[in-house]
């Protein structure tokens, strides 16, 4: 029986890597397609601010170097500033929350690092946990090249990685979705109340380095044998979480958008008090789509619009508030 080359491809030794390698992940920030999302987003409508770090090795190879020392706890906390805590080599950060993150439409949350430039990245994963004990990790994905090891100032393609924390410079965060983990008998994806961050250890060794989802090393910029070795956390931006996202403001309750998700058109409930209102639709990184007067109708045409999470936002002569929706 006469096999197909494309199945015959699939067998040949090697081949599955080469497909693998040729994947292309969005690019880094300010770039078409990429996911990064600026800290000034009116997509978040808050930042954690509880954390507890567990310091990581200045150099996992050499442990005589001792934990790294940069930073403290209080620099992850907040809006994105640049102001980081290092984690080291196998470093952790635990963030907990009042106020749980449930999965709505796109991204839920994204992590902030403090890269300089837009292939400078130090990597970290990120895990999720609806009780504090049982933690599911996003699916992380790395398709650079593991021969030889990326040195402490080495380069990275943003396009070879996938969920993983620090893929974007600096002030732009990594967005995750929890509906990528839905499925988990033991995760309630509605309730997330501990979210980790893991930093990676770059090494291509494997007694020490760290593997993706598919068994493959993570080549990183290692060794980095300074008390600001690995993954400097800057923040984490809540999308969705379980307060109303303009709990002190009475129009804001009322509010709600259909059908989600949106096809040809977005619409939204207007108070009857909606004189002067204004409104504006922006992507999730910030950049203005729509601008005008509210239609009588409450509708605006989006069929145009890319697949994907978008910002409604209303903006009234004394408040304005938002509400993201799904584009299908």
């Amino acid at each position: 029986m006469a096999v197909s080359m494309l199945k015959l491809c699939l067998v040949l030794p090697g081949f599955l890597w080469f497909v693998a390698a040729q994947a292309q992940f969005d690019p880094p920030a300010g770039q078409p397609g990429s996911r990064a999302i600026h800290a000034d987003s009116l997509v978040f409508i808050g930042w954690a601010d509880d954390v507890l770090v567990e310091r990581g090795w200045i150099h996992a190879g050499n442990e005589s170097l001792g934990k790294v020392t940069y930073g403290n706890e209080n620099d992850a906390l907040g809006k994105a500033d640049l102001s980081v805590i290092s984690l080291g080599d196998g470093g952790s950060a635990m963030f907990t929350f009042q106020f749980p993150l449930w999965n709505g439409p796109g991204p839920d949350f994204a992590v902030f690092e403090n890269s300089f430039s837009d292939d400078f990245l130090e990597l970290a994963f990120v895990e999720v946990s609806s009780n504090g004990e049982y933690f599911v990790r996003f699916q992380a994905v790395s398709f650079t090249q593991t021969e030889v090891q990326v040195d402490g100032f080495g380069h990275l393609d943003a396009t070879q990685v996938h969920n993983l924390a620090g893929k974007f410079r600096a002030m732009h965060g990594v967005p995750f979705d929890l509906e990528e983990l839905e499925g988990d008998p033991n995760l309630n994806i509605q309730s997330i109340t501990h979210i980790r961050i893991v930093d990676v250890v770059g090494s291509i060794d494997p007694l020490l380095g760290s593997f993706d989802k598919n068994g493959r090393l993570i080549n990183d910029p290692w060794p980095t044998p300074f008390p600001t070795s690995g993954f400097d956390l800057d923040a984490l931006g809540v999308i969705h979480d379980t307060r109303n996202l303009s709990v002190n403001q009475p129009r804001a309750k009322s509010m709600r958008l259909f059908p989600q998700p949106a096809r040809q058109s977005i619409n939204f409930s207007l108070p009857n008090d909606y004189a002067d209102c204004h409104v504006n639709i922006m992507d999730m990184q910030g950049n203005l789509l729509f601008s005008g007067g509210c239609p009588n109708d409450g509708s605006v045409f989006i069929e145009h619009f890319m697949p994907g999470s978008y910002i409604l936002q209303l903006v009234f002569s004394d408040e304005a508030f938002h509400k993201v929706f799904l584009k299908q």
